[in-house]
């Protein structure tokens, strides 16, 4: 079953505005709870996509695939597979970080973001100067 792109659309939406209304709401010291407990919108979202990315990666190992264009196309979705988690690191140092369960400096929560950020300029780098050969 595949999502329409309204649904999709409509879910990032709801998912976004679930986590800013409870941002708010602990940031404004209205909600006592867990930093952990805030970024769980975030976690279900990143959970939804990791999944289908794992199917459609999973799509490829059954019989009768035509593997025609598909290096490129596992190579991307690996590299979007390692972004997810990368961005799931982040998320999870931050969260330790704000409630105080770890004593790491800030700037050993960021490398995670870093390298996604890095690593979203080379796939753009890639995107826009790559000659194909014909």
């Amino acid at each position: 079953m595949r999502m329409s792109l309204a649904q999709r659309v409509l879910l990032t939406w709801l998912f976004t505005l679930l986590f800013l209304i409870m941002l708010v709401l602990k940031l404004d010291e209205k909600a006592p709870w867990n930093w952990f407990l805030i970024f769980i919108p975030v976690w279900i979202f990143d959970t939804i996509l990791v999944v289908m990315l794992i199917v459609k990666m999973a799509g490829r190992c059954k019989s009768g695939f035509d593997p025609r264009n598909g290096s490129q196309n596992i190579k991307k979705k690996a590299w979007y597979l390692i972004a997810m988690l990368l961005k799931l690191t982040f998320c999870l140092a931050l969260c330790a970080k704000l409630q105080r369960f770890t004593t790491m400096k800030l700037a050993y929560v960021f490398i995670p973001l870093w390298a996604l950020l890095i690593g979203g300029m080379v796939e753009l780098g890639y995107n826009i100067f790559y000659v194909r050969r014909d």
